[in-house]
């Protein structure tokens, strides 16, 4: 005959006493990356017109943000619309003008860079900014510290625990995200947001000697908890 194994016990027991408790920690790191959304309009009083414009003022952006190499992290296009403006002619309606837009985002890691940019773009005709949203790579090492921090806080405080009852740590038997299980979507912190102004199209698309802006980047705050139960030795209470 086997013996049964034996289940521990969901609070300890008198010989082996089980404290949970939690460990947080907060940090602020410099940011890593920032990204910018522009959005190129066009109008004209006719569809071919507003698209040949739109082409044009795209690739225009499109260059001048890839002419900034490296520090270019991600350039994409989000979406593309041509859409007529109607106006009541008699007793119908008529097609005034048409209008088009094409959103693009960037993802910069040079910030000095990125200051330059901002400025040429905001230059451009018709051409708006938002941004700049900074944030760390999903990847950045800055996650890891703070979870080790948030776990030193947590044996930190255990110990204390421990302490009060002249007692100390035996063993770790569980270490826990809160609601691992649960999915946690994150959202971008909108930082500031600017639109470059419209200019008469007889003037120039861009001004060359145009003042690079000078931005400030948001500190990021990373945020862990952890949770963390322990097996005591036995206290002498």
């Amino acid at each position: 005959m086997t013996d049964e194994p034996k289940t521990a016990a969901p609070y300890g027991t008198p010989d082996a006493p089980r404290l949970a408790v939690q460990g947080e920690a907060r940090l602020e790191f410099d940011p890593e990356i920032a990204g910018i959304g522009i959005t190129v309009s066009a109008r004209g009083t006719d569809r071919r017109t507003a698209l040949e414009d739109l082409t044009r003022r795209n690739a225009l952006v499109l260059d001048l943000i890839k002419g900034y190499g490296d520090a270019v992290e991600k350039l994409e296009t989000g979406s593309l619309s041509i859409s007529p403006e109607l106006t009541k002619h008699g007793r119908g309606e008529r097609v005034r003008a048409y209008h088009g837009h094409v959103y693009v985002t960037a993802v910069l890691s040079d910030f000095t860079a990125l200051g330059e940019l901002t400025t040429r773009l905001a230059d451009l005709d018709l051409t708006r900014i938002d941004g700049p949203w900074w944030s760390l790579r999903p990847e950045s090492p800055a996650y890891g510290e703070v979870r080790r921090q948030a776990v030193k806080q947590a044996v930190k405080r255990a110990r204390e625990y421990a302490h009060a009852l002249d007692t100390e740590l035996a063993a770790l038997v569980e270490l826990a995200d809160p609601g691992a299980d649960e999915a946690h979507p994150v959202h971008a912190d909108f930082k500031m947001g600017f639109a470059g102004r419209a200019r008469s199209a007889a003037g120039p698309e861009m001004a060359e000697d145009a003042p690079a802006l000078d931005l400030e980047p948001q500190r990021q705050a990373v945020h862990a908890l952890v949770n963390a139960r322990f097996i005591m030795n036995r206290p002498q209470l």
